[in-house]
């Protein structure tokens, strides 16, 4: 099925899919790249901006926000290599003044559990104004951080994680962070125009974020990133900016066999299951670093990343040489965007369909027993029912655009879910800009609702 398939997906259907997506989802301008079998193939549509267009070519360069964190853990993985990282040792052997509220708990927190998300450490509510602009600054301030789980109890994604990652990575090698990933992961992979500072992203084409407010209205998205200009803290986590051209030939070095970087078994180690996830989008499991599903029996790992107004969605399926790497310039549609990019190229190239869950019929009973507000360190997120439908809306708390001093993302309005199953705590979200996300309710010893999983990120009920 797979080769018919192959030899008749043109360059043209390509092209006309990603221009109709596009315009569906009201993107002003996006990249698209397909590597498979030894061929590269492009499509680009629209501008990097709506204020100063320009046409989205191969080389323009976009924020990739958390695909960002692919690099990290390879730099961190080479080190383990070269025998100066232990992946079962403590974090604070390599990082002696990190801690956090528990002084216990950070003592317990391994390499390891940073890289695959199980440090049980909230997302990241760290001022990057102060102590943002380093990762000295940066650790400095983690006792601030919410902790949700004992160490390697639970898979729980962390920005604050990965940017640890980063100073442990500064301590081993005695240089800055970003001069590491470039030397021992950047150049030796070839990517040129795989960048962390501003400076050099203004010398090249880049691509400008748009977000859609509440009055209907796109505006430019400022900060270019996530998050202001100097603010080096959350590099590790979320700070890359590269190409389609780039992604796709980090894409072919994943396929590889780590060649001037890593060790074929360790490349390959990295791209294997070390803990499960349960009822989630992301995938089925995490490696290290990676999040890995099963497609009809067929692996793939992937990575996506959302920044303000910019999102990226690498997708690689190792045993067909294959991958699909997609960029898009608007939020919050260019999430839904990237989705429907990937799982075009999966079923058009491979004849990878995924069958996508259909929820139950409302019930009026389960509905109050999850209404409410839940949050963690940065949004809220508010369950609501009107007797006919169940919805989710996902707002950043008031408190945290006051302290960002620039521009944040909007809030995402209510979009409906339901549950998957006639009885069960799992759901599939049905509509909006974070349609098919899947999660699940937590209970507690009493079997009452605490939480809600969305994302891979966990928020409590208040």
């Amino acid at each position: 099925m797979s080769q018919q398939i192959e030899q008749i997906v043109s360059d043209q259907e390509l092209s006309e899919f990603v221009a109709t997506a596009a315009m569906r989802f009201g993107v002003p301008g996006a990249a698209v790249g397909i590597w498979h079998r030894g061929r590269e193939i492009f499509a680009g549509h629209g501008v990097t901006s709506t204020a100063n267009p320009l046409p989205v070519t191969p080389d323009t360069v976009f924020s990739i926000a958390s695909t960002s964190k692919t690099f990290t853990s390879t730099l961190v993985m080479r080190l383990v290599a070269e025998g100066k990282i232990e992946l079962d040792a403590p974090v604070q052997r390599y990082v002696p003044e990190f801690q956090l509220s528990d002084p216990d708990h950070a003592a317990r927190i391994t390499v390891m559990n940073l890289l695959n998300h199980t440090a049980g450490l909230d997302w990241n509510l760290i001022d990057t104004d102060e102590g943002g602009d380093s990762l000295a600054g940066f650790v400095a301030k983690m006792t601030e951080l919410t902790l949700i789980a004992e160490p390697g109890a639970r898979a729980s994604y962390s920005q604050a994680g990965y940017n640890l990652l980063g100073r442990v990575a500064e301590k081993v090698t005695g240089l800055s962070f970003e001069e590491a990933v470039a030397t021992l992961v950047l150049e030796p992979a070839g990517l040129a125009d795989t960048v962390y500072g501003l400076d050099e992203v203004m010398i090249r084409r880049f691509a400008v974020g748009h977000n859609v407010g509440a009055d209907g209205q796109t505006r430019l998205a400022i900060p270019w990133k996530a998050y202001p200009a100097g603010a080096r803290g959350n590099n590790p986590g979320g700070g890359i900016s590269s190409t389609i051209a780039d992604l796709l030939a980090w894409s072919r070095f994943q396929l590889g066999d780590g060649g001037g970087v890593l060790p074929a078994e360790v490349l390959h180690r990295m791209q294997e299951p070390t803990i499960e996830l349960r009822a989630s989008s992301l995938g089925d499991a995490i490696g290290i670093c990676w999040f890995i599903k099963d497609i009809t029996g067929v692996r793939t790992i992937s990575h996506g990343g959302s920044g303000n107004g910019q999102f990226c969605e690498l997708v690689i399926v190792p045993e067909h040489d294959f991958a699909v790497v997609s960029l898009a310039n608007q939020g919050p549609d260019g999430y839904a965007f990237d989705q429907a990019v990937a799982t075009w190229a999966l079923e058009h190239y491979l004849g990878l369909v995924e069958a996508e869950p259909e929820p139950v019929a409302y019930d009026d009973a389960r509905a109050r027993e999850v209404v409410g507000r839940y949050d963690n360190d940065a949004m809220h997120l508010d369950i609501a029912a009107d007797g006919v439908r169940l919805t989710l809306a996902v707002e950043i708390k008031p408190e945290i655009r006051a302290a960002a001093g620039v521009e944040v993302p909007p809030d995402l309005p209510p979009a409906e879910w339901g549950f998957l199953a006639a009885s069960g705590d799992e759901y599939i979200v049905t509509e909006g800009g974070l349609k098919g996300q899947r999660g699940y309710f937590g209970r507690d010893e009493n079997g009452s609702i605490v939480s809600i999983d969305l994302a891979g990120r966990p928020f409590r009920r208040v």
